[in-house]
């Protein structure tokens, strides 16, 4: 689909849809928000691939979580650190 108005090459734009990717994956965005993101995940590629890869992430975490990890002590407190900061950092990046 080829809207003139669609602004899939504006990064601004594409910052904030991928801004409320966990919302809309949680089920949580509404409506005419969802109905946004959805046109503009179908015509940019690359926000797709950023929504394809995070949807994928938490499919595989959601399947894994309740298995028990044998990591050496500490690892799992430092990489669950490591893993929100750079969620948090991405979410807040001007």
């Amino acid at each position: 689909m080829d809207d003139p108005h669609h602004q899939h090459d504006d990064p601004d734009h594409c910052r904030d849809i991928l801004a409320q990717l966990n919302d809309y994956l949680d089920g949580e965005l509404a409506g005419s928000l969802c109905r946004e993101l959805e046109q503009h995940l179908a015509e940019c590629p690359d926000c797709r691939t950023v929504y394809d890869t995070l949807s994928r992430t938490i499919h595989i975490y959601r399947a894994l979580r309740d298995e028990p990890l044998d990591l050496p002590p500490g690892v799992e407190a430092r990489l669950m650190a490591r893993i929100t900061l750079t969620l948090q950092e991405k979410t807040h990046d001007p």
